[in-house]
């Protein structure tokens, strides 16, 4: 089987991207994109999916953190479906409840050419630390269009918003983690009907 590996700069006015990807890594990480909270969710984001992940963001921060958000969610979602290519041999499909302490979220994805998301998440306060808490959906948007999948996000309950926004992050690891895995009995077959998944 051909490497599972890409990479993706895209620089713009706001933001400067680079962000490497390996699908049959370990979870390891090395990243830097000058947003405390959000390389911690982006840490968790590769362990949980086994995702060898190397990002490096300059964004405008001056301004806020909109922008590296956004363009970081979508250089990342660019590089792992170039890294699948034809998605041949994938399982395709996931669906994972995750718990966290008072905290359950739920995440299901269909690597299925057809970008979308269904975001049922709510927080209670606008931000976490400087963080603001709008921006996890925004993440997620940018990472689901790019990627090519179709990605829903649920939150059951929860009372602290930090372990809300990480059970998200952990919740769609763990889903792209099984969906981007080789299914042993149609290894050599793209996994729908139409014959692609592009």
């Amino acid at each position: 089987m051909a490497e599972r590996r890409a990479e993706i700069s895209r620089k713009t006015n706001e933001t400067d991207v680079s962000v490497r990807v390996n699908i049959d890594g370990t979870g390891k990480s090395k990243i830097s994109t000058g947003v405390g909270f959000f390389d911690h969710m982006l840490d968790q984001l590769s362990r949980h999916s086994l995702i060898d992940m190397e990002i490096d963001v300059k964004g405008d921060l001056h301004i806020d953190d909109h922008h590296t958000v956004e363009d970081t969610g979508i250089a990342i979602g660019q590089a792992i479906s170039k890294a699948l290519g034809d998605r041949r041999g994938i399982t395709r499909y996931a669906s994972l409840d995750l718990a966290m302490d008072e905290t359950m979220t739920k995440a299901a994805v269909d690597i299925s050419g057809r970008p979308f998301l269904v975001w049922n998440v709510a927080f209670s306060a606008p931000k976490i630390g400087t963080f603001d808490t709008e921006l996890v959906r925004e993440f997620f948007q940018a990472l689901s269009q790019n990627a090519g999948i179709t990605l829903h996000i649920l939150n059951h309950y929860g009372a602290n918003n930090h372990h809300i926004a990480e059970t998200c992050f952990k919740a769609v690891a763990r889903v792209l983690r099984t969906a981007t895995e080789i299914d042993p009995r149609q290894a050599d077959r793209v996994p729908s009907t139409k014959g692609m998944l592009a």
